[in-house]
């Protein structure tokens, strides 16, 4: 019996990226059973390569997450004890950096809900996602406050408030994971060759199914038409937390038609993705960070930030590619009849 799950796997590409972080041209893993995704998301990526510049890619912002609960008598206990322990911050980040090299506390959110008290910790974790890495911390944090605060009890190494591998408002909100933007110029004549539609299509498109159909079932901070499909195809050739494409998932796609050209971008404020840590000592893993020339020694946090940007550019691929299928009638069906279905 084999201890592995096989789990059908390809490189796509290659796509052309740009920006402050990476720049190149690259080859991507995706690893899925759905495999009309991997010529989807190389008609994404073939796009990309005649668009001058390619994806342009933005990381935004970074940031782990942990929230504790703890326990007051009362609502009034729960407020002076806050306000004591956000006058204590210099101490609470010498704590973390006593937990790990790399993690750092970065702020400090909070919620009441009567007696209970909840602390959202957010640190930065150089190249590794920081599941563990932030626990650790937390676990830290919790025995300081505790001794600290004799009135308060442990309630939870997580109050939920972080929000992990669940579909909430507060990590668009105050951020969890890398923040990243995927952007592409797209002109007219490359829209009709490669995509076999026009900007407007895919522009009107994208308003009434990504963002009416969504508020209409009512989504969550989400307007996309499958990112899942691609941050899952990503996570698990790179040896991430799978469980993450819950959050991951939650994003915004925006299109517009500028001058005659197709603007089309993808926002992923929840990615979560690391490149060291559990997960990353496989061999089919190192194998794929090597080819994407993510096993180069860089400053911590560089090669984390690099596959975040990947990560991105291969979502706007297959967002991309969808778009276009769903604009003209019956091509969705016949590449999965192509692809997928066995001849009778």
């Amino acid at each position: 019996m084999s201890d592995f799950a096989q789990i059908p796997m390809q490189f796509i590409g290659p796509l052309k990226v740009s920006g402050l972080v990476i720049e190149g041209d690259y080859e991507v893993p995706l690893a899925t059973y759905e495999t009309p995704l991997w010529p989807s998301v190389n008609r994404g990526a073939r796009v990309s390569m005649n668009c001058a510049g390619g994806i342009q890619c933005t990381v935004v912002d970074e940031r782990m997450t942990r929230s504790i609960l703890l326990e007051a008598p009362d609502a009034t206990a729960a407020v002076l004890a806050l306000e004591k322990i956000k006058s204590n911050f210099p101490a609470l980040q010498k704590t973390v950096e006593s937990t790990s090299r790399f993690a750092k506390l970065i702020n400090l959110n909070s919620q009441i809900a009567g007696n209970l008290l909840f602390l959202r910790f957010e640190f930065t974790t150089g190249d590794a996602a920081g599941h563990n890495m932030c626990t650790q911390a937390a676990e830290a944090l919790i025995e300081q406050l505790l001794e600290q605060n004799p009135h308060l009890e442990y309630g939870s190494i997580s109050g939920n408030y972080c929000s992990d591998k669940k579909a909430t408002a507060v990590n668009g909100i105050l951020g969890r994971g890398k923040y990243v933007v995927a952007e592409l110029t797209i002109p007219g004549k490359i829209c009709r060759r490669y995509l076999k539609t026009t900007p407007e299509k895919i522009v009107q498109l994208n308003i009434r199914k990504n963002l009416i159909g969504t508020m209409l079932a009512g989504g969550l901070r989400s307007a996309n038409a499958h990112f899942a499909n691609m941050l899952l195809g990503f996570y698990l050739a790179t040896g991430q937390d799978a469980a993450n494409i819950v959050e991951g998932s939650q994003g915004l796609t925006m299109a517009e038609e500028r001058d005659g050209n197709l603007y089309f971008s993808v926002t992923l404020p929840n990615l979560i993705v690391g490149t060291v840590g559990n997960g990353k000592g496989l061999d089919f893993v190192l194998e794929n960070m090597q080819r994407m020339g993510l096993d180069v020694a860089r400053e911590p946090g560089e090669n984390s930030r690099r596959l975040a940007c990947l990560c991105a550019a291969t979502v706007l691929c297959g967002e991309l590619s969808l778009l276009a299928a769903q604009t003209n009638p019956g091509e969705l069906m016949k590449a999965h009849r192509k692809l997928e279905r066995k001849p009778a």
